[in-house]
C-alpha cells in the first residue's frame, strides 16, 4: 500500500486548488481567441456540451485513479500496468512531459501578463503618455532577453510556491488568492458590460451559426476542455491522490467541471467587449488582447485603475494553473524517487522548466524567422500539446482506468448511498468511460487529420 502522504486539510482547499489550476490562462487568454477562431455561437454551445458530457466523466476517472492508487500518474499507470499486463507506462510519461512543456511556453506567457501589470502599476505614478512604448506587445516580442528574464520571474515564484508542499504552499496560496480573483472578475464584467460594443458581441458569442465550425472544430473544442480541466496532464490524478477518504470524487468533479465552465463563459464576456470596442474585430490572434487593450485602456477614463485590475486578475490566474502543472511534475519526481525530497525535486523541476522555456521565449526575436504554416513556434507548440498529444494522452489515462479497475471498484468510488443522484448518473458515467468518450476523442482527432489535407 502507498506510503504516507499529503493530503487536503479541508475539502474547501481542494476545490480552490482543482478550480484555481483550471481556470488560468486558459480560461481568460486562450479560450476568447479559440471562440473568436472558431466562429463564436456555435463554438461555445460544442463546448459547453463536450465539457459536461465528456470533461467531467474523464474528470472523475483521473481523480478516482489518483485517490485509489494515493499515486501521481506515472506510478498510478504502472500500477494499472502491473494489474492488466499491458504496458501503459508510456501514458503516465507523455503525461509529465507535456505538463513540463505547456508549463515551459504558458511561463512566456505569464511573463507577459507580468510586464503589462508591471507597467500599469507604474502608470499610476506617470503620466499614460510616458508608457507608450513600454506596453507595446511588438517592442516586448523583440526582447527575448527581456521575456527570459519576466517567464524566469514567473517560474521562480511558482517554485516558491510549490516548494512549501500541499497545505503550507499551495492550500494557502489558493485559499488567500481565489476569493480576490473572483472579486476581480465581477468587476471587470460589470464594467466590460457598460461598453457600447457589448450588445453586438453578445450576439456573436451567444447566437449559434454552425456555418462558422469547421473540420478542426470538436477536437479544438475537446483539446480545450482537457486544457482547462487538467486533464490529459496528470494533474488530476496528483489531485485525487491528495484527497481524503471521505471526500466524494463524482461531486468534486462535476462542481469543478461547473464552476470551470462557467468561468470560460465569464471569460469571454469580460473580455470580448473590450476587444471588440478596442479593435473592432473578433478576438482571433492569441497576441491581439496584449496589443490592443494596454493601449485602449490607458487612453480611457479610469483605464489605468482597470488596466491594474484586469492584469492582476489575470497573472493570478495565471500562476494558479502554473502552480498545478508544477506540482504534477515534482509530485511524479518524489513518488518514482522515493529517496528525493519534494524542495530538491521542486527545484529541480523548476530548472528543467527554464531550460525548456529558452527557446519558447526567444521564438520572437532570435528564432522569428522559424515559422511553420504561417505560425510561431509557440503557437504551433500550443496546437501540438493542446489539439494532438493532450487528447491522446487524456485516451491513454481513460483505457488505463478502463482496464486497470473494475467495475466493483467504480461503482465504490462512484455511487454514495447518502447521494440518490449518484445511483441514477451511474450508468451514464460508465457509458462515457467505455464508448461515449473514446468514440468522440478518436473521432474528434480523424476529423482534424481531415482537416490538416482539406485546408
Amino acid at each position: 500500500m502507498a506510503s504516507k502522504r499529503g493530503s487536503w486539510k479541508t475539502r474547501y482547499g481542494f476545490y480552490l486548488l482543482a478550480i484555481g489550476s483550471a481556470c488560468g490562462l486558459g480560461n481568460l487568454w486562450r479560450f476568447p481567441y479559440v471562440v473568436g477562431e472558431n466562429g463564436g455561437g456555435a463554438f461555445i454551445l460544442l463546448y459547453g456540451l463536450l465539457a459536461l458530457a465528456i470533461g467531467a466523466p474523464l474528470l472523475i476517472a483521473e481523480l478516482m485513479l489518483g485517490k485509489g492508487t494515493r499515486r501521481s500518474v506515472i506510478v498510478a499507470t504502472q500500477q494499472m500496468s502491473a494489474k492488466t499486463g499491458v504496458n501503459f507506462r508510456w501514458v503516465g510519461r507523455l503525461a509529465v512531459m507535456v505538463s513540463i512543456v505547456v508549463l515551459s511556453y504558458y511561463s512566456v506567457i505569464s511573463g507577459w501578463v507580468l510586464h503589462f501589470l508591471t507597467q500599469f502599476l507604474v502608470s499610476l505614478f506617470s503620466s499614460p503618455e510616458q508608457l507608450t512604448d513600454k506596453t507595446n506587445l511588438a517592442a516586448l516580442m523583440s526582447n527575448g532577453w527581456l521575456q527570459l528574464m519576466l517567464a524566469s520571474a514567473h517560474i521562480l515564484i511558482t517554485v516558491v510556491v510549490v516548494v512549501k508542499g500541499v497545505q503550507q504552499g499551495l492550500e494557502r496560496w489558493i485559499g488567500y488568492t481565489m476569493p480576490l480573483f473572483a472579486v476581480l472578475v465581477i468587476i471587470l464584467v460589470m464594467r466590460s458590460f457598460s461598453l457600447p460594443s457589448t450588445p453586438e458581441v453578445l450576439r456573436f458569442l451567444f447566437y449559434p451559426d454552425f456555418s462558422k465550425l469547421s473540420w478542426d472544430s470538436i477536437n479544438h473544442a475537446l483539446g480545450h476542455v482537457f486544457f482547462t480541466l487538467s486533464v490529459g496532464f496528470g494533474t488530476m490524478v496528483t489531485f485525487g491522490s491528495y484527497m481524503r477518504e471521505e471526500d466524494h470524487v463524482p461531486t468534486a468533479g462535476f462542481r469543478v467541471t461547473i464552476v470551470d465552465t462557467v468561468i470560460s463563459l465569464v471569460a469571454v464576456v469580460m473580455i470580448f467587449p473590450v476587444a471588440f470596442q478596442a479593435s473592432n474585430v473578433p478576438l482571433t490572434d492569441p497576441a491581439l488582447m496584449f496589443e490592443v487593450l494596454p493601449k485602449y485602456l490607458l487612453g480611457i477614463r479610469g483605464g489605468t485603475l482597470f488596466g491594474l485590475a484586469f492584469f492582476a486578475c489575470l497573472y493570478m490566474a495565471a500562476l494558479n494553473a502554473s502552480i498545478g502543472l508544477l506540482e504534477v511534475v515534482v509530485s511524479n519526481w518524489v513518488d518514482a524517487k522515493k529517496e528525493m525530497e519534494r524542495g530538491k525535486a521542486t527545484w529541480y523541476s523548476g530548472a528543467i522548466a527554464l531550460m525548456l522555456t529558452v527557446l519558447p521565449a526567444l521564438s520572437s526575436s532570435i528564432f522569428k524567422d522559424i515559422r511553420v504554416g504561417g505560425r510561431s513556434l509557440i503557437e504551433n507548440l500550443d496546437s501540438l500539446l493542446i489539439n494532438w498529444l493532450l487528447p491522446l494522452v487524456a485516451l491513454g489515462i481513460l483505457i488505463a482506468f478502463n482496464r486497470g479497475v473494475s467495475d466493483k471498484e467504480k461503482e465504490l468510488g462512484f455511487v454514495d448511498k447518502d447521494k440518490f443522484v449518484s445511483y441514477s448518473m451511474y450508468p451514464h458515467w460508465m457509458f462515457v468511460l467505455k464508448w461515449a468518450g473514446p468514440v468522440v476523442i478518436i473521432v474528434g482527432l480523424l476529423l482534424q487529420v481531415i482537416g490538416v489535407f482539406v485546408s
